[in-house]
């Protein structure tokens, strides 16, 4: 754990100094990956003595350590439209997330569009009373009570044109009633 490079076969580039170069130091600042190799007691004192901002001007350390505290990546000022925003903008679009619609912002991980198993017949009869399969079935009767209340001849004045849209909701509270994946 020493950074001695053990296979080392450089010699020491202090002068005078005839002992293996195991040790490595940056160069320069401007060339970091360019290393010199020492023996370790003058890459210890190499090191005392090495200043990354030697040689800089007070304004240029500042502008260094600036850009490092954001890991040298470029900030943007809030309130000033990125050039992705003015896309966006250029379409009528105030949120990208309205691209998405409704269930932009929706938990993926419950959707509300009928995404949990059930069988074809209970999926079928969930369209038929236009319910939603996270209901319980208490909610899901008073859907059906609902349909039959404007299906139903004696309750809509007499109209039979609905006699077979009738017959499927009460087929496909039959299916619902007698599920076991709804709860109670």
């Amino acid at each position: 754990m020493s950074g001695a490079f053990e296979t080392s076969t450089r010699v020491c580039e202090h002068p005078g100094c005839e002992l293996a170069g195991q040790y490595r130091a940056p160069r320069s600042p401007d060339s970091l990956d360019d290393y010199l190799w020492f023996c370790k007691d003058h890459v210890r004192e190499y090191n005392l003595k090495w200043n990354f901002f030697n040689g800089t001007t007070e304004a240029e350390m500042d502008a260094q350590i600036e850009q490092d505290r954001v890991w040298g990546r470029e900030t943007k000022p809030f309130g000033r439209p990125s050039e992705e925003q003015r896309a966006w903008q250029r379409l009528g679009v105030d949120d990208p997330h309205q691209v998405l619609g409704e269930n932009a912002t929706q938990n993926p991980g419950k959707s509300i569009t009928g995404t949990r198993r059930l069988p074809p017949t209970e999926r079928r009869a969930i369209e038929i009373l236009e319910a939603k399969d996270h209901w319980t079935k208490v909610e899901i009767r008073k859907q059906y009570k609902a349909l039959i209340k404007i299906l139903h001849p004696d309750m809509n004045g007499g109209d039979r044109s609905d006699e077979e849209r009738l017959q499927e909701v009460v087929w496909a509270w039959e299916q619902i009633k007698e599920s076991r994946s709804f709860k109670d």
